[in-house]
């Protein structure tokens, strides 16, 4: 039999495959990209259902403001996309206020600062201080250069902004309460609950819980190239396999990998239609999948099980998908709408959704005179783990349930028009994405320093690169696609390769609008 050969196989479609196969076909790699599903984006991509397009889980990214990352790309490769700059970006509902997250940073300054009442000017140093954080840490995100691996002008650069990082050092592995506390915050409900409902749908967790750092850049998300595609997500991903073949990478869906095995100094990828030969393996999925589809003759990974129980305190997720006919007077556009039940309880199961609802000029996505909306609410993983196989169904039931009556509660305007309802849970996603017990989200970013500890890309074993949520930058579209493009560089480095054959990436310029484009 014939064994066909690679330099690089990537095994799986998400985002962090994806940066990862980019990067290293437009340095000219003979790249496979495998995929198990007959999409690209993963958790992060666009299914259909009976004449619907459903966002499967992530539905809004950033990365779309002029130099940064997914603005790059659209440039250098005349990415097809249509996109709509969002203003409300979202909207917070909670019992006791509605919060419009306005896309001019100032004018949402203004409207949370007006909700706090006599203590606005210490809202207002908080955040000129986070913006302080954002910019800087946003700066280092939206320029590749700027993380590791560092090249000389990297290296130069960096050395230049100490000053800016100085003042950052105080709070590195400190929870973001600190900060709050330090400003004289903490106790300003709707800035506090602002806090925790962003840091939960970013880092993973809530402000008492999510270090500094990683969360005041996140408070900036709303305002740093954020922008909806324009038929779902999944556009985008669709938009960068498009890129992908033109540079000559091949990319199999349908194409699932079974195994990896050590073939003399490279790699066997077992996949359906037969056997590939590469000397390097990105893997685009979880650790814990990483781990079965390894052989016992390669060595445990102490990294791989570290991931695998970081991923395991984190979370699964519940969904709706939804068909509903829009009130009168809904938006023309799609909008985005984050919901909290109860203020005093953590933001999980239920008491906290995120409901995304496509634009009147998506009608590809719905029947006429309809719109798509997905909504998802985090679940814990360990509570989920330690239920039987009826507990657990039980259980996403409950919550699912919850669901409805909240999003009933909060958008009633929408819910009188629903039309038809799918579910989906954690084990719809570990079915469809193959991601084990339906972990999603990525690793919380908890305060603590090992957030830093993988900084750095390395391989889990020799010439095998992990890439995806549960690795550093870890969660959204933007960052695992960063994540890839990044071990694609140290990979790079390693096989020789080339510099990229299309222009060098921009520099990041900052505060700008996300880029457009006609409807």
């Amino acid at each position: 039999m014939t064994i066909e050969t690679a330099d690089v196989v990537v095994v799986g479609a998400g985002f962090g495959g994806l940066g990862a196969a980019l990067g290293l076909a437009e340095r000219g790699a003979r790249v496979v990209l495998c995929e198990l599903l007959d999409y690209a984006g993963g958790c992060a991509g666009t299914f259909e259902r009976k004449g619907c397009r459903f966002d499967a889980g992530a539905t809004l990214s950033s990365g779309f403001g002029e130099g940064q990352l997914f603005d790059a790309w659209t440039r250098r490769h005349g990415l097809a996309l249509s996109l709509t700059r969002l203003d409300p970006v979202v909207e917070l509902r909670t019992p006791e206020f509605t919060l419009a997250v306005a896309a001019d940073r100032q004018e949402f300054i203004a409207r949370i600062a007006d909700l706090a009442g006599a203590r606005e000017g210490a809202v207002r140093r908080f955040f000129a201080f986070q913006r302080e954080v954002a910019d800087t840490l946003w700066q280092v995100l939206d320029d590749p250069r700027m993380l590791p691996p560092l090249g000389a002008g990297g290296l130069v650069a960096h050395l230049g902004r100490v000053p800016r990082y100085l003042p950052l050092a105080r709070w590195i592995g400190r929870p973001l309460v600190d900060v709050l506390a330090k400003y004289g915050v903490a106790d300003v409900a709707p800035l506090r609950l602002f806090c925790d409902a962003v840091c939960q749908i970013t880092v993973q967790c809530p402000a008492s819980e999510a270090e500094a750092l990683f969360a005041l850049a996140t408070l900036d998300y709303f305002f740093r190239g954020v922008a909806h595609v324009r038929g779902g997500i999944g556009e985008l991903a669709r938009a960068l396999v498009v890129a992908l073949e033109r540079l000559g990478a091949r990319v199999c869906f349908h194409r699932p990998v079974r195994a990896l095995a050590r073939d003399g100094d490279a790699w066997r990828v077992e996949t359906r239609r037969g056997p590939i030969r590469a000397r390097t393996v990105v893997a685009n999925v979880l650790p814990q999948a990483l781990r079965a589809m390894l052989g016992p003759a390669v060595p445990a990974s102490p990294r791989l099980e570290r991931l695998a129980r970081e991923l395991e305190a984190g979370w699964g997720a519940a969904m709706l998908y939804l068909v509903a006919r829009p009130p009168a007077g809904a938006p023309e556009h799609a909008h985005h709408l984050e919901m909290i039940d109860d203020p005093s309880r953590p933001l999980v199961a239920g008491n906290h959704l995120f409901a995304s609802i496509s634009g009147a000029d998506e009608p590809e996505r719905a029947p006429p005179g309809c719109r798509v909306i997905t909504v998802s609410t985090h679940l814990p993983a360990a509570h989920l783990a330690a239920l039987s196989e009826r507990e657990t169904a039980d259980y996403v039931a409950a919550v699912q349930d919850r669901m409805r009556a909240v999003f009933a509660a909060r958008a009633p305007e929408w819910a009188a028009g629903i039309e038809r309802t799918m579910t989906a849970s954690p084990r719809t996603f570990e079915r469809y994405t193959r991601r084990p017990g339906g972990l999603v989200g990525g690793v919380p970013r908890r305060a603590g320093l090992h957030n830093y500890r993988d900084a750095w890309p390395r391989p889990i074993a020799p010439d095998l690169w992990l890439v995806g949520d549960s690795v550093f930058p870890g969660q959204s579209t933007v960052a695992t696609a960063l994540g890839g493009l990044r071990a694609a560089t140290a990979i790079a480095a390693r096989l020789g390769l080339p510099a990229p054959r299309v222009p060098a990436l921009p520099g990041p310029v900052a505060d700008r609008p996300a880029s457009t484009s006609p409807r």
